[in-house]
């Protein structure tokens, strides 16, 4: 059949109807209110793409790259291109129409449905795949075979493509269906969770907004916020949010629109008490049902529930402790600060993912802006949409003007482990780039400045449990670009870091080092340096932490105060950056070297040194030599290079004769200088492959005459989170594997694997 009804499905279906279709069967065969549909089953999209023969090219051409943006829109494009592109067979469009024609009992002739992509692999305990395929409203008879190829072709959008990569799900193994389900028209909707989405907490919390649901979750509008303690059924909380818009069906189009909320109503509450109370019971018997936390879409017309649909909350932690910094568990934003220092709020709005972070503002008013969201920069933007989710992942923190609890910025942020506040209504008209602010996700806040240690210690903190991690000889490290990550990153359970940059201490300053010095002196600049490592060192301690000196090219320190002296280089990735400058400016590397001699007089003797962008023995002893000018020394403290280029890689033998204790692959850099591709350049950026041949053999040659050289060997660049390069590397004797922060799981259990293999190779 290449149509069910919805009572003939259940979750055990998902297979067939995808977890969305299969949700809504459960709750229509429980008895819930579930308006009527059908599902066009995931074995009818499956048929479509195999019997016309697009599905080789569909699979091939989505065989990218996520992490390349040109690649992953040019895949999209093409997806998109072959699933519209192709006539849907006529007996199938005449199976969906003549169900159609059923809906209702055939009572509504042009019954006006919403189409609803349900993939089968959405909407699972450990994924939520949240606005990840396409849903339309308002549908009638003539647009509905397209609506149905739309939502197929939706499986292919760049945020689903880029969404399946990062969760490990196979192209070729997810299909989609589509829940073809009667409108409703309804006149105020929302979502509920029926447990607190970040503790777990038994609370339910309902959003509520006038119109159709649509707005809500896209977080296009601020809703009312409610929170209601299961065990006295009492509301706890109410916040009234101002409902500037509403989405509503044209009567005259009959298709779905924003418009204002007339003024009685903007700050009117939405909900009363007794519609609180139908919410909530039946929240209890979705969630009973289920025996999980579910998160439901809601409508409410002429004093009637319906369920539209229901998914397990995947946001809430597995030890059901609160996070670190979580007051109350409300996600409620308040007015008061504990530590009595709430003068500095700027804004205050809705905390829906918690945790703290500080960073620089990047004001993100269209999707062409993105580019400019630097690692550990807070996104402040209208609202989020799932095409942001890469620069939502670099992010430290998120801020927008309108959502809630429910919002794609909220589900998004909680899943990613990223604070966010939401609903602050002028985040983008009161703050401007470059603007240093700190978050609070718990209580809503957004402060002036960074968080001052003092602020951190006056939170009680729960430090998060770190995972059970799986026992390999080779060390799974982490990286981290931002001092405030910390946290976070020594939660993974990696065996240290990898990588700590130090551009962003000393860029975050706004000033360039020589114009920071001169305003400043150099007592505070070098401390600028040992606050930002040392908070590092703490989080890790005795584990080690390895510090890569100042890379930061000239176009950068162009951008900050100082930098009108910097020169103008046609291409700054291969000019003044790296050991070359910090050779070059002795008197300002001086500083930097100093601040880790006094790292090691107040006993961080896990903070180890390396050097970027070396090209041979000269530049390793001038940096040794200069080691030994400011106290430190070489014998005792653990020191290395960055092999970024082919010249290091060739020049190997000799800096490990000159005394290095390890070796670093930066595979970006060694990727672009092998193959002669700008990284940054999006005419060639199909060209950019880190598992090159070339690539691999410098790489395999320098492992192996270190290993001869007892100098241990690391990787930090991004290239070490993909499996195929950890199975190379381990499969050569690499030392040590540093891995972005969520990938550091992933590559842990990809290590364990191939160990694994190399031992039953070895007594086979």
């Amino acid at each position: 059949m290449a149509v069910l009804w919805l009572d003939a499905v259940g979750k055990d279906d998902i297979d067939a109807v995808g977890g969305k279709g299969a949700s809504l069967g459960e709750l229509a065969g429980a008895g819930l209110p579930v308006p009527p549909a059908f599902v066009v089953t995931a074995g009818t999209y499956r048929s479509f793409i195999e019997e016309t023969g697009i599905d080789d090219d569909l699979f091939a051409a989505v065989d990218v790259d996520s992490d390349d943006s040109s690649a992953l829109a040019a895949a999209a494009e093409r997806a998109e291109e072959l699933i519209l592109g192709t006539e849907m067979p006529e007996e199938l469009k005449e199976e969906i129409l003549e169900t159609y024609g059923n809906l209702d009992g055939g009572e509504f002739e042009e019954a006006f449905v919403a189409v609803r992509s349900s993939a089968t692999a959405e909407d699972l305990p450990d994924a939520s795949f949240a606005g990840q395929q396409e849903t339309f409203l308002n549908v009638t008879r003539d647009d509905l075979v397209e609506r149905v190829k739309e939502c197929w072709a939706s499986l292919f959008t760049q945020r689903a493509i880029y969404y399946r990569e990062q969760q490990g799900f196979e192209h070729r193994a997810v299909d989609i269906a589509v829940v073809v389900q009667r409108m409703v028209d309804a006149e105020k909707s929302g979502v509920m969770f029926t447990s607190h989405p970040s503790t777990g907490a038994p609370e339910v919390i309902v959003e509520a907004a006038w119109g159709l649901g649509e707005a809500v979750v896209a977080g296009e509008v601020s809703p009312d916020n409610y929170r209601i303690d299961r065990e006295t059924s009492d509301v706890v909380e109410t916040t009234i949010a101002d409902k500037k818009t509403m989405c509503v069906k044209d009567p005259e189009t009959g298709e779905t629109a924003m418009q204002p909320v007339p003024d009685e109503k903007r700050e009117a509450q939405v909900l009363d008490d007794d519609e609180i109370e139908s919410l909530v019971a039946i929240g209890e018997q979705v969630e009973g049902h289920y025996g999980d936390p579910q998160d439901v879409e809601w409508a409410i017309i002429d004093g009637e529930v319906f369920m539209l649909q229901s998914r397990p909350i995947t946001t809430i932690a597995d030890s059901g402790e609160s996070q670190a910094g979580v007051a109350d568990g409300s996600g409620v934003a308040t007015q008061s600060e504990s530590n009595g220092s709430g003068s500095d709020v700027i804004l205050t709005g809705l905390g829906a993912s918690p945790g703290t972070a500080s960073g620089d503002v990047a004001v993100v008013s269209e999707l062409d802006q993105l580019d400019k969201v630097g690692e550990g920069d807070v996104i402040v933007t209208e609202m989020t949409t799932p095409d942001m989710v890469p620069a939502m992942k670099r992010a430290a923190g998120i801020v927008t003007n309108e959502g809630g609890m429910t919002s794609h910025a909220a589900i998004v942020s909680r899943e990613l482990g990223v604070p966010a506040v939401v609903g602050t209504s002028t985040a983008t008209d009161e703050l401007e780039d470059g603007r240093r602010i700190t978050i609070d996700g718990d209580k809503g806040t957004i402060r002036e400045g960074a968080a001052t240690t003092d602020e951190r210690d006056a939170v009680e903190e729960v430090r998060p449990q770190a995972p059970v991690k799986p026992m390999t000889a080779t060390e799974v490290k982490v990286n981290v670009s931002i001092p405030e990550a910390a946290e976070r990153a020594a939660a993974t359970g990696a065996d240290g870091v990898g990588l700590l940059r130090m551009e962003h201490m000393i860029l975050s300053t706004g000033k360039t080092p020589e114009k920071y010095i001169n305003d400043h002196g150099e007592d505070a600049y070098i401390e600028e340096i040992v606050q930002g490592i040392q908070g590092v060192a703490d989080e890790f301690y005795p584990r080690p932490v390895r510090v890569r000196t100042l890379d930061a090219p000239t176009d950068e320190f162009r951008q900050l105060e100082g930098g009108d002296d910097e020169p103008n280089e046609h291409n700054p990735m291969l000019g003044y950056r790296g050991i070359r400058r910090s050779l070059d400016r002795p008197d300002v590397f001086v500083h930097e070297l100093e601040a880790f001699r006094r790292l090691y007089g107040m006993g961080y003797d896990n903070v180890e040194v390396m050097f970027p962008l070396v090209n041979d023995v000269e530049d390793v002893i001038r940096a040794r030599n200069m080691l030994e000018e400011v106290g430190i020394d070489p014998e005792k403290r653990s020191w290395g290079v960055m092999v970024e280029t082919p010249a290091s890689a060739l020049c190997i033998e000799q800096m490990a004769d000159a005394g290095i204790d390890f070796a670093s692959f930066g595979t970006n850099d060694l990727t672009q200088y092998t193959l002669a591709v700008d990284r940054n350049n999006g005419q060639v950026a199909d060209r950019f492959d880190e598992l090159h041949p070339a690539v691999l053999e410098l790489i395999g040659q320098t492992i192996a005459t270190c290993r001869e050289h007892d100098v241990s060997t690391s990787i930090c660049g991004q290239a070490g989170s993909k499996p195929q390069m950890v199975k190379f590397l381990v499969n050569e004797g690499v030392s040590s594997i540093s891995a972005n922060i969520d990938a550091v799981r992933d590559v842990q259990h990809e290590v364990k694997r191939v160990e694994q293999k190399l031992v039953l190779d070895t007594v086979r």
